[in-house]
Formats: C-alpha cells, structure tokens, sequence
C-alpha cells in the first residue's frame, strides 16, 4: 500500500496530468478523485487518455472526503483553492498549484487578484537555495506557477552570483495554449490559435510577476524589477521563455553560461545545454525537466537566458509530485522522468 493522496479539480489539465502521474507512481495510490461541474462523470469521459481509471468517477469536491487522503493536491481556482485549503484538517499535507499562497504580500496579492489575502505557505521551488529543507519539513506547501518556474529558473543563478543585476530584467515567454486552463474562450478557438502566435497581458499586468519578482529578490537579497510579456502560442503544452538581465561590470562573455552550470551541476531535472544548443518546447514535452542555455550580449550588455519546460508537468503537476516526494521523504525523482515524447 502506498500513501493515499487526493486530487481537488481532477478534471482540469493540471489535474489529468495529476493522474497519469500518480498512475505511474511508485509509492502514491489514489484516493479521492474530485471535480466541479464534472462531478458524477466518469474520469475517461474527461481524460480518454488515461484508460487505468475507467472504473473510477469523478466526486463532489468535499474537505471530508480530501481528509481521509494523506496528502491533498489542489488543482482549483485560487479563490476555490484558498477557501477549500481552510477547510482541511492541519493534519493532512496539501500542495496547492493555484496562486493562493505564494505571495507574501498582501498588497501585491490585491493589485493581481482582487480578493482577500489568505496568507503564504512554503514556497514549492526545490531547485531555489535552500528550498527543498524548507519543503521537506512544511505541511503545507505552494507549487510554482508555469511561467515562475522557467523564469525564475533560469535567471536566479546569475543574480546570486552577481553575473547579472537585478534592476533590470526583461522577460518575453510564449506558452501553449493548455496553460489557459480547459473553461472555453473565443480567444482559445482552434481557428483564433492556428497560425497565429499572439501577446497577451502587456505592461506588467500577468500575475505571475510579482511572483518572479519576489523569488529573484529572496533569493539576491535585493529588490528585483522584472518587465514581463506573456505570448500565447499555437501549440497544446510548453513555454519558453527569453530572459534577459544587465550584465554586471566583470562579467565576461563565457559567466552567464558558466553560472547556470555551477548551480545546476547536481540537478536531476535541470539540463543545460552543451554549448550551441538551444532549447525548445518539443524536447521537453511530458517531461519534468527544464533545458537552459545562455549567452553574453556584449553589444548591449546584457545577460540572456532561454528556457523551456513542459508548462503542465515540471510547470504544474511534474512539480507538485516533485514537491510530493520531498514532504512525504519518498526519493524526489520518484514517478517523474527527465525524458520528453519525440515527435
């Protein structure tokens, strides 16, 4: 028998990919499987792709029923999310993966979300300096968001090492279209999407911005402003994401690349690239892992660094086993791979 987890919002893409993780999961059964509007539906009505469950249906999302589960993944809207989280017994180990506890501060979270402030957990970020102690021993921990994850993941070993400065980051990212949620738009049409790659979001209103910013900051110890475009781009599943910083003084052509290999040297899921080599989304489709490269623009004197990642597993559901794994003191690999599906 292994732990016995739940999955709050079991109908959404985040929480299909939910399962066929815990499906593969060595260590995790399933237990309470929960949706909203889907409730009383059969889980291959909603997930074909996961055949496994064909004899399981989807449940009306109750704390008394998340309770009896050892660990709770929440995959809901974050006003749902907050106010289910509430409901928990303190005893039971929840991983959020809305945004309703990753900021610190209360007038950020009301300028992005408009609601009432319900505090923040443990930051959900193992590769962050010092991260994975602070999860392994927290009871209630808040998963990254998509784009947070790439970005923060590629610049923060320059800013700790001082390769870059933190004053001045400029981060264009294109996602696919899975990272707008399943609720239908007239922007999400198959006929608005094809051929099309389009921004959204413009002048720093994504709310994953303060997000970035707060982690850069935390982790230099300095203030950290980040100007960020979000692209939304004709395919299901990735982002990548160029991010650039001014390079400091010193920095010599060869330091931004050199600082993500120093920090990332022991790093299961995070790939930097050999020399040359550049990411892209298709590499790490169905992955947990995350492929970096850098380079030094000397002529105008910055930093640039490109990621990708697949925004629903090392970005969502990937990262909530990952962080899982550390809570419940399983191997942090366990269940995931670093391996993507080609073509």
């Amino acid at each position: 028998m292994g732990v016995r987890v739940a999955v709050a919002g079991a109908s959404g893409y985040a929480g299909g990919e939910l399962l066929r993780l815990i499906a593969g999961h060595p260590d995790l059964e399933l237990g309470p499987v929960t949706a909203g509007t889907n409730a009383g539906a059969p889980v291959t009505a909603v997930h074909p792709h996961l055949p496994e469950f064909a004899d399981r249906t989807f449940e009306e999302t109750e704390p008394d029923r998340l309770a009896s589960a050892d660990l709770v993944f929440l995959a809901l809207h974050h006003a749902e999310s907050a106010a289910m989280a509430a409901r928990l017994p303190a005893e039971v180990a929840v991983i959020d993966l809305s945004a309703s506890f990753r900021l610190a501060d209360p007038g950020n979270w009301a300028t992005f979300y408009q609601t009432a402030h319900a505090g923040r957990w443990v930051y959900g970020l193992p590769e962050l300096p010092g991260a994975r102690d602070r999860i392994a021993a927290a009871r209630r921990v808040a998963a990254p968001g998509c784009y947070a994850t790439a970005i923060i993941l590629a610049l923060t070993p320059l800013l700790v090492s001082g390769v870059a400065e933190p004053a001045d980051i400029v981060v264009v990212a294109a996602s696919g279209t899975s990272g707008a949620g399943r609720t239908p738009t007239h922007s999400l049409l198959a006929t608005e999407v094809m051929g099309s790659l389009s921004a959204y979001q413009v002048g720093g209103v994504h709310r994953h911005t303060p997000e970035i910013e707060q982690a850069f900051a935390e982790a230099a110890g300095v203030p950290a402003t980040v100007s960020f475009t979000p692209l939304l781009a004709p395919m299901p599943r990735g982002i990548l994401a160029t991010c650039t910083a001014r390079l400091a003084p010193a920095a010599g052509p060869a330091a931004p690349r050199q600082a993500l290999a120093s920090a990332y040297a022991g790093e299961r899921f995070i790939h930097v690239l050999p020399e040359g080599r550049w990411p892209g989304t298709a590499s790490t489709a169905g992955s947990n892992a995350v492929h970096l490269q850098a380079a030094a623009d000397a002529h105008a004197g910055r930093a640039v660094v490109v990621s990708a990642l697949d925004n629903l597993v090392k970005g969502a559901a990937g990262q909530a086993v990952q962080i899982a794994n550390l809570m419940l003191g399983l191997p942090e690999a366990a269940g995931l791979t670093t391996n993507g599906v080609a073509p």
